[in-house]
């Protein structure tokens, strides 16, 4: 055989084995790693998905929203896949309400995935949807809203961007609220578009628990446009309110002026977005002589019509405490000297009851601890041991200095008095209702026995005093319901010495109604750095306005019976 035979023989057997190897390859491909390739190609054109879970709705106790979640897409792009990254943005430019340049420039970037527009509602995500535009996709991105606006919003609180509760409610039941995220696998095409028949599978997400509070939505409101009244006087920095039912120690209403809307908590001074009522203190002053002469009453160092004569000022240490004016010896009886308020007539009281005596009703009525609200940042006040109490300051706790509370701690004070003697914690939140509609009631926390039946009685005799003719808070009372309740003016701090001088003071009003038969409490505050006009001026008039909304909304029998005749002096 010649050579260029020879060469056409190899050449054909090359060729041979080369088509054998091909075809074995292929054979390998189709017959052993066919089903391997074909599924990382499916799995290549797979794209997993969260799917969000619908937040749960804060109600009052009638149902009426404070807050709840709607369904909602952030709407992405993948400007590889995008054909024509300005005519894309032309399309988009007035259903996402986004500039054509701002679209266009995210669509050409070097990346996978730029967000375009956030919380877009399903109907215009329809609307982008039936244009079958390459490379535009939607992600959910629901939306919280608060339709009662800055109604109840320090105790709602509000969530970030990520969907966190950060304030209120909205954190503190973060958990049950926000529920478990669900998950959808689809099979997307080269466009990045979902192919029809293609896989569509999807857990679904379990939605959160809706959370129904105490606070009734109309009563709340109109608390909070009285607070916003007291504010806007020109002397009042910070004006609190809290309402609380008497049996129960359920929270009615609770508001604090400045407050800020949930919906828009990023435009409020990040300084006014806690809840003041829970977690701000202050020196409450004469409110606390309630605890004080709880506290003769009980251990029977008096009792209401006793008569002490009392000096226009007393000895305390290296210091002299007077009355609001100081004044020539006058002989009071415990009522009046509750009625009239009067500082040294308190500290001879107390002392007769006793440092640590005082201080275990102090701490009995609740003071130096927290209640335990479902609420963030709630204070327990600041009372010191009565082993470290100075003479000084033995004397001013009795009237209400030298001790800090919460507006929430100093109405639960006043619920005890008024439920003859037994405190219940406030609390706030009334039920938790599951996305299946099952109702958790939320646990009631068990009351304590703070003074006696007997003790609250007449206590409730006297603070009605306070209201009453010779009393120093007549604008305290509400036609046709007989009041309890006290006054209160307290130095206030001067942060800018940590001193009081220029200070300006704290007024305070707290008291319920009917006296005969307590329905309601109601504790109100106001800051006032420039002023001095006292608790009886300016806090009684706000308290009886909340007040008398609340029993003539709730539907409360006026008092049936007369107001009592209080004798104030030791002459008949």
């Amino acid at each position: 055989m010649d050579q260029r035979g020879m060469r056409n023989r190899w050449g054909l057997a090359f060729m041979i084995t080369l088509l054998v190897l091909v075809v074995a390859k292929l054979g390998v491909l189709q017959g052993v790693d066919g089903a391997e390739y074909a599924n990382a190609a499916e799995q290549d054109r797979l794209r997993t998905y969260p799917i969000a879970a619908l937040r749960g709705a804060v109600l009052d106790r009638d149902g009426n929203p404070f807050a709840y979640t709607v369904d909602a897409s952030r709407v992405v792009a993948d400007p590889e896949v995008v054909d024509d990254p300005e005519r894309t943005a032309l399309a988009l430019t007035t259903l996402l309400d986004v500039p054509v340049p701002e679209l266009t420039d995210k669509l050409s970037k070097d990346s996978r995935y730029v967000v375009l527009a956030p919380q877009v509602s399903p109907e215009t995500t329809d609307a982008i949807d039936a244009l079958e535009l390459p490379g535009i996709l939607f992600e959910d991105d629901p939306v919280r809203l608060y339709p009662a606006g800055t109604v109840g919003g320090q105790v709602v609180g509000f969530v970030g961007r990520d969907g966190e509760g950060l304030a209120g409610i909205e954190q503190t039941f973060q958990d049950e609220l926000a529920g478990t995220p669900g998950q959808r696998r689809v099979e997307v095409g080269s466009g990045g578009n979902r192919i029809p028949s293609g896989i569509d599978e999807s857990t679904p997400a379990t939605d959160g628990d809706s959370v129904t509070l105490t606070l009734d939505q109309d009563l709340q409101f109109v608390t909070e446009q009285r607070l916003g009244e007291a504010c806007a006087d020109g002397a009042t920095t910070r004006a609190s309110a809290v309402v609380l039912d008497v049996r129960t120690g359920q929270v009615a209403a609770m508001g604090s002026c400045p407050g800020y809307d949930p919906g828009n908590y990023s435009a409020t001074d990040p300084d006014l977005l806690g809840n003041p009522i829970v977690s701000g203190v202050f020196e409450p002053g004469s409110v606390m002589k309630a605890v004080t002469l709880s506290a003769a009453l009980e251990e029977g160092v008096a009792e209401p019509d006793t008569v002490l004569t009392v000096d226009g000022h007393i000895q305390a240490g290296d210091r002299v405490v007077t009355d609001a004016h100081d004044h020539d010896p006058v002989d009071w009886t415990v009522t009046g000297i509750l009625a009239k308020s009067s500082n040294v007539g308190t500290i001879m009281l107390a002392r007769e009851v006793g440092d640590g005596k005082l201080e275990q009703y102090l701490r009995a009525f609740g003071i130096g601890e927290t209640t335990g609200i479902e609420l963030p940042g709630e204070s327990a006040g600041i009372l010191q041991d009565s082993d470290e109490w100075s003479e000084v300051r033995a004397a001013n706790v009795a009237i209400g200095q030298g001790v800090s509370v919460t507006t929430l701690q100093m109405a639960s004070i006043y619920q005890a008095i008024a439920n003859d003697g037994v405190r219940v914690p406030p609390r706030i939140v009334e039920s938790v209702t599951g996305p299946d509609g099952r109702v958790t009631e939320a646990s009631t926390p068990d009351g304590t026995r703070v003074i006696s039946e007997a003790t609250a009685e007449k206590m409730a005799y006297m603070l009605e005093a306070v209201v009453g003719p010779g009393g120093t808070a007549p604008l305290g009372q509400v036609e046709g319901f007989r009041v309890a309740g006290k006054t209160g003016t307290a130095q206030r701090p001067n942060p800018d010495c940590n001193c009081y001088e220029g200070g300006g003071y704290v007024t305070t009003f707290v008291g319920f109604a009917p006296a005969d038969d307590p329905q309601y409490v109601v504790a109100v505050d106001l800051e006032r750095p420039s002023s001095d006009a006292e608790g009886g001026q300016v806090a009684a008039p706000v308290f009886a306005d909340i007040l008398r909304y609340a029993l003539t909304a709730d539907g409360v029998v006026p008092s049936g019976t007369a107001r009592p005749d209080f004798r104030l002096t030791g002459t008949p």
